[in-house]
């Protein structure tokens, strides 16, 4: 095939032409098929090729993209292609030489030279599709966010979001058409009465302020930011299983026996590009993994239900596994004979039978054996004293 893309990927802003590249508007001159969003179209003057209007869902559109290979083809898009744009959504379906793209200003460019904002330091979040809690491990008084939202509706529903977290007195900088004709600036606060005229496309500046709880950054979160059932792996055991765990940029856990799901979640929580799978048999549970994943802005958590050894199969490969419960012969052994060498393995035992296993295990695999024992200050009568929890057997190996 030759080397000569096909499709171009122009990025457009409210200016329309007028904001084009010379690149840009010649890629569009000679173009045999021009695709978009009706949004799009209607900011070019008359088109010379065949215009397709991109359907709905964006998905349904791709298809029939990939249908025009060997024609001159435009895809329209907003702003940075590249940046919560929908070039990546193409590209990956695309060899590096079939295409070329010509981005303008995004979005969050736009509204950071309108507030004044520095970019390095400030949240940029595309939530079009995503929930809102992926905003909450960045609430914190002081601090800056800008965010994409599908409409009008979807400010209302973010400001009740940070009101209900104790941050209504957030100020909301609303941001309709930035760069366009019909651009327009507001501002509120999140717990005032919202705007019933918001325009499409809008981005939302929000300057933080309240006293809601803020996220904490460190591995080990207070028990209290999760429902629990009593099956949870406690504040200073799960920040040590996380060290040990150690998730890098892009890598997979499984964590099985997941019970309320923290360690599966404060993974996630420690990258965006991490993935994590959690295994709990008790669908009560599985249910209360999902309520927090959501709670906290790990909706990336993937939840198996069943018997760790019955579902297994199939799933994405991971770099670390944990194991909090359903600990067996049975699972190490699978465990050890299916996964690739260098999968690091954690796993906690707090029974007489568990830990018998470990040491079992340790001594013919080596690894860390680390028996963790914890006392808390109480108060007994008129005085304190210590009371003792389980203690807990630690194995961290690599397979």
């Amino acid at each position: 095939m030759a080397d000569t893309p096909w499709l171009t990927i122009v990025g457009i802003g409210e200016d329309g032409a007028a904001g084009l590249s010379a690149s840009a508007k010649a890629a569009l001159a000679d173009a045999d098929v021009v695709s978009g969003a009706t949004r799009h179209l209607a900011l070019l003057p008359r088109l010379t090729g065949e215009v397709v209007p991109w359907p709905v869902p964006f998905d349904a559109g791709i298809p029939g993209l990939l249908g025009h290979r060997g024609r001159k083809t435009v895809m329209l898009v907003s702003g940075d292609p590249f940046w919560f744009g929908a070039g990546t959504s193409i590209t990956r379906h695309l060899d590096a030489f079939e295409w070329i793209a010509h981005p303008v200003p995004s979005t969050f460019a736009l509204a950071a030279a309108r507030l004044g904002w520095p970019l390095d330091d400030t949240a940029c979040l595309g939530l079009h599709a995503a929930p809102l809690a992926r905003l909450r491990r960045h609430i914190a008084p002081t601090r800056h966010a800008l965010v994409l939202v599908r409409d009008g509706e979807a400010v209302a529903a973010l400001a009740r979001y940070l009101t209900d977290l104790g941050f209504g007195g957030s100020r909301l900088h609303i941001l309709e058409a930035l760069g366009g004709p019909r651009e327009r600036v507001r501002e509120m606060t999140a717990a005032g009465r919202a705007f019933g005229d918001i325009a499409h496309p809008v981005a939302v500046g929000i300057a933080f302020a309240g006293t809601g709880a803020v996220l904490p950054q460190a591995s080990g979160l207070p028990d209290a930011w999760f429902e629990h059932d009593g099956q949870i792996t406690k504040r200073p055991i799960r920040a040590l299983t996380l060290s040990a765990l150690a998730p890098k940029p892009g890598e997979t856990l499984w964590d099985i026996g997941a019970g309320s799901g923290s360690i599966g979640i404060e993974w996630l929580l420690a990258h965006p590009s991490t993935q994590a799978t959690a295994f709990e048999a008790d669908p009560v549970r599985a249910a209360r993994i999902q309520g927090n994943a959501a709670a906290l802005g790990a909706d990336r958590l993937r939840i198996v239900e069943g018997r760790a050894l019955d579902v297994l199969e199939g799933q994405a490969e991971p770099d670390a596994i944990f194991i909090g419960g359903g600990l067996s012969d049975a699972l190490l052994e699978r465990l050890w004979s299916e996964r690739g060498p260098g999968t690091r393995l954690i796993a906690n035992a707090v029974t007489l039978e568990s830990e018998a296993l470990l040491i079992r295990w340790q001594g013919m695999k080596g690894g860390t054996l680390m028996r963790i024992d914890l006392s808390e200050a109480v108060p007994l009568g008129t005085r304190r004293g210590w009371r003792a929890s389980y203690p807990v057997m630690h194995w961290s190996v690599v397979l």
